[in-house]
């Protein structure tokens, strides 16, 4: 991973996702894409290797803004060998998981998609140019088992739920594309498992029996199964483990 783009660079997991990179690999350069850059941490703004963009998955001109600053950086035609999107939302200040079908509300359903599913698609359209080489790319997605129709028993969580069953069709369906177009290329939706994070912490209670991670031991489970997975992996849903998870 020598070329990599990082969205969500400012969150638990893409910052670890970024930190890790630069410490596994001394030749790496990562450009981490994030709403706000200076509320990335003091690692990576100070990082001679890291290039941090402004960024709004809710913004349908960021892809653009995205592209003309990245060519400044690194020219379409060097193109990337990854990336990952890890930006996501579960819930903010007027959003939160629904625990039954009279809390559903359009504007929830629209900030979820915008940010788990559709921003994922515009991305990779953006940077198609930089996905046209002849080497390996890798374009995971992180996604989530409650995202998984087969999975799904319990029900509730109807926003984050049906949005990350976008993000993994969106995944399925690139991955039926690229190979045409950028081929060899492994595009596949990944389960970071249970983190430690602000989209975690209102859950800690409910989480006690729950293995959970950090965010650097995902970040380094998620590296592991990316790095060990090459064109036939495309269109598959792993978990951090590198099992096979059902869509």
């Amino acid at each position: 991973m020598k070329r990599v783009v990082i969205a969500g660079a400012s969150g638990a997991i893409g910052a670890a996702l970024v930190q890790a990179i630069l410490d596994q690999d001394p030749e790496s350069r990562v450009v981490g894409l994030c709403r706000d850059p200076a509320r990335a941490p003091a690692t990576l703004r100070d990082s001679d290797r890291v290039t941090l963009l402004p960024w709004d998955a809710m913004d349908n001109d960021s892809p653009a803004a995205v592209t003309d600053a990245l060519a400044t950086v690194i020219p379409a035609n060097e193109g990337i060998d990854t990336l990952v999107y890890a930006a996501g939302l579960l819930h903010s200040d007027a959003v939160f998981p629904e625990k039954r079908l009279e809390e559903l509300s359009a504007d929830a359903m629209m900030q979820a998609f915008a940010v788990n599913a559709t921003g994922f698609g515009l991305l990779v359209r953006a940077l198609l140019p930089w996905l046209r080489h002849r080497q390996l790319k890798r374009i995971a997605a992180v996604s989530a088992k409650v995202g998984s129709i087969t999975d799904n028993r319990l029900g509730g969580w109807y926003a984050y739920r049906s949005s990350k069953a976008a993000l993994n069709m969106l995944v399925r369906t690139l991955a039926v594309e690229l190979p045409r177009r950028c081929k060899p290329v492994a595009c596949l939706a990944l389960h970071p498992g249970t983190t430690e994070s602000a989209l975690s912490e209102p859950f800690r209670q409910s989480l006690a029996q729950l293995k959970v991670h950090s965010p650097e031991q995902t970040a380094d489970h998620l590296l592991a199964v990316l790095r060990d997975v090459g064109s036939e992996a495309n269109g598959r849903f792993l978990s951090w483990d590198g099992s096979e998870l059902p869509w």
